[in-house]
């Protein structure tokens, strides 16, 4: 072999070490980018979980639900773990929802996303309401779907004056879900039934007098208050709740003596909102005449007819099931609406084209009928929600 062909050799040689290590450094780049999505950190005596997605809004993905998941498990059957801790990073957002264009993208490629996303978001939920250890959200910011579904079930929720609760999915096609056929029917009154039909937000102190959150703290002090419970030495439930109720009894001058944003409006909620179909639901308000009807009135003929009687009916059963029984019905409902029209065109018409104009099939209630909505709630058998 002449030096000519020595030198090609290594020449090519070290053309494929250099690729193979830019393939490595794009793999673990890859891989980090994935795991930094949510970071999982043992702090003091608590677990804490910290969605990481701040330009996304720390909207959920697959892959953090299966990061979160075992963690939270192992972190239940830890003697030295006392308290789990969940928040989002950025500021702005808790969790602002699922990341439901992924979702809808993946369902026309005809790939299974829908199917292990749901399943897998849900008995998270799950766990977290089943959890033995101590939970507590952080649900500073935009908190919407996936995110309500990862707070709302747990034992403390903190709100702050920047915190914005909403399940606007009637508007994109889909149902208030993450367990929400089980707490939204269980709010005051029909308040709940007010919430999943309209999207209606709740903001910072709101969320608390609602019963979304338990406890209400300035965002100013929420750093201090997660280093108070992080320093706490093997604390018992107890004493969690009482670092909570000390900063939530410090009333700050935001807001204070404000009266809740619907508590004028409560009777005509639970008087119209009573009623046992959507459009005895429109009705009444048509007939109540009010400003704060005739807006409801507006907003519910904005939402998709096919969502808006399935989640009427969501949470009517939802009343009187447990939990498991009614994410296993949700589960059910998401599998339909993944194979009908009005989610891949709500998603399209809010977060692709964002024409806010979806065109719903069919665009009329009376089209919607009971037999249709037989089909949305019908069991997937062997295929159903497992825990």
């Amino acid at each position: 072999m002449g030096q000519q062909d020595v030198w090609r050799l290594l020449t090519r040689f070290s053309s494929f070490k250099r690729t193979s290590i830019i393939l490595q450094h794009l793999r673990m780049s890859a891989h980090i980018d994935a795991a930094g999505e949510v970071l999982l950190e043992r702090k003091g005596c608590a677990g804490v979980i910290t969605m990481n997605r701040p330009k996304h809004l720390n909207a959920l993905t697959l892959s953090m639900i299966r990061q979160i998941y075992p963690q939270l498990k192992k972190w239940e059957q830890d003697p030295e773990t006392f308290l789990i801790i969940i928040k989002g990073s950025g500021g702005k957002a808790f969790c602002a929802g699922g990341d439901i264009k992924a979702i809808s993208e993946a369902k026309k490629a005809k790939q299974n996303l829908s199917q292990d996303f749901f399943r897998e978001e849900y008995i998270l939920n799950n766990a977290i309401a089943s959890c033995q250890k101590p939970y507590v959200a952080l649900i500073d910011g935009i908190t919407m779907g996936g995110g309500v579904g990862v707070s709302v079930h747990g034992r403390f929720r903190v709100a702050t004056e920047r915190s914005l609760f909403a399940m606007p999915e009637t508007g994109i096609g889909l149902f208030p879900d993450v367990g929400g056929g089980y707490f939204l029917p269980r709010l005051q009154g029909k308040l709940g039934y007010f919430l999943a039909l309209t999207g209606f937000r709740l903001k910072g102190r709101d969320m608390h007098t609602a019963g979304i959150a338990t406890h209400f703290v300035d965002s100013e002090k929420l750093h201090m208050l997660e280093e108070d419970l992080l320093s706490l030495k093997s604390p018992s439930e107890e004493n969690i709740a009482d670092v909570l109720e000390a900063y939530h009894a410090e009333q700050s001058m935001m807001d204070r003596g404000k009266s809740f944003i619907l508590e004028e409006h409560m009777d005509k909620i639970n008087r119209c909102f009573s009623a046992n179909t959507v459009e005895q639901i429109i009705e009444n308000l048509r007939q109540d005449g009010s400003p704060f009807a005739i807006e409801q009135l507006k907003v519910i003929n904005r939402m998709s007819p096919t969502s808006l009687k399935i989640t009427l009916r969501q949470l009517m059963e939802g009343s009187s099931k447990t939990l498991q029984e009614v994410l296993t019905m949700e589960y059910r409902l998401t599998q339909a609406c993944m194979g009908g029209h009005d989610f891949h065109e709500g998603v399209r018409a809010v977060l692709i084209d964002k024409d806010q104009s979806p065109k719903w099939k069919p665009a009329d209630l009376k089209e919607v009928t009971d037999e249709d909505l037989n089909r949305y709630f019908k069991s997937l058998g062997s295929n159903d929600l497992k825990f």
